[in-house]
């Protein structure tokens, strides 16, 4: 890949949910193409200090903001930061997420309130902080990572698929919406990937290999094979492509 084609460096970014997992490689990517990037967080600072020494290390500028974006303000002191420090924001990367389920007749409201709050709310915070500095700069990138499960629903996790298929929902009507403007918005959908939040499900042998008997392309992802699409959708290869849902999934979309 020719790097100087995707007009990525240079660049500003702003990556939720950023310490660990997709978030992470989301950032470490970015970096590596010379993206400027604010590494979000809700509570592992050491982590997201770690992300952003990283990036230091491939050149680029890179701050840490905590903040829950659930929460409004939350979100609108990360996307101040940003502004504060480098002026503009040209990429958001929405992948901040929670994965916690039960059967829907014993799903305490808690638990449904706070993965639709983490999930949905916390992807439109930041997508209403941000959009208004892309207006301006008649640019943007908007990248929400999704899942198979708000697509063909999940067992169990209904709380989840509902979160994951409002994203996908919005990231349809943003697509229209913002379009005029200049900005474009797509989603990733990706299905079992190799990171903290499947570990218990993963790090079990046999239920490693029951899941990866279901995935076409026998293998669970890893972080990078999700992140760099994201990259791809944030570039200028890319500037034809909105409203769009990625399956980054090896296939399993497809198979139930």
């Amino acid at each position: 890949m020719n790097a100087d084609g995707l007009q990525l460096a240079g660049r500003v970014a702003i990556v939720t949910g950023a310490s660990r997992g997709i978030g992470r490689a989301v950032v470490g990517q970015l970096a590596q193409m010379g993206v400027h990037v604010v590494v979000n967080y809700l509570g592992r600072r050491e982590a997201a200090e770690e992300v952003v020494e990283s990036a230091h290390e491939k050149g680029v500028r890179a701050i840490s903001v905590q903040g829950d974006v659930s929460n409004v303000k939350a979100a609108d002191k990360v996307v101040a930061a940003a502004i504060a420090q480098f002026k503009r924001i040209d990429i958001l990367v929405c992948n901040a997420g929670i994965w916690e389920g039960a059967p829907v007749e014993s799903m305490p409201e808690e638990i449904w309130d706070r993965t639709i709050d983490t999930n949905l709310k916390g992807t439109w915070t930041l997508c209403r902080a941000a959009v208004p500095h892309m207006k301006q700069q008649a640019y943007g990138r908007i990248v929400i990572v999704s899942s198979t499960a708000g697509q063909r629903g999940e067992a169990n996790y209904s709380n989840y698929a509902a979160s994951k298929g409002g994203q996908i929902s919005l990231t349809k009507a943003l697509s229209t919406e913002l379009g005029p403007y200049g900005i474009t918005v797509n989603a990733v959908a990706p299905g079992w990937v190799d990171t903290e939040m499947s570990s218990d499900s993963l790090s079990d042998e046999s239920e490693r290999k029951s899941i990866e008997a279901i995935i076409p392309l026998g293998r669970v992802a890893t972080a990078d094979d999700i992140a760099r699409p994201i990259v791809f959708l944030c570039s200028d290869w890319a500037r034809h492509i909105t409203g769009e849902i990625l399956n980054v999934n090896g296939g399993a979309v497809l198979c139930g």
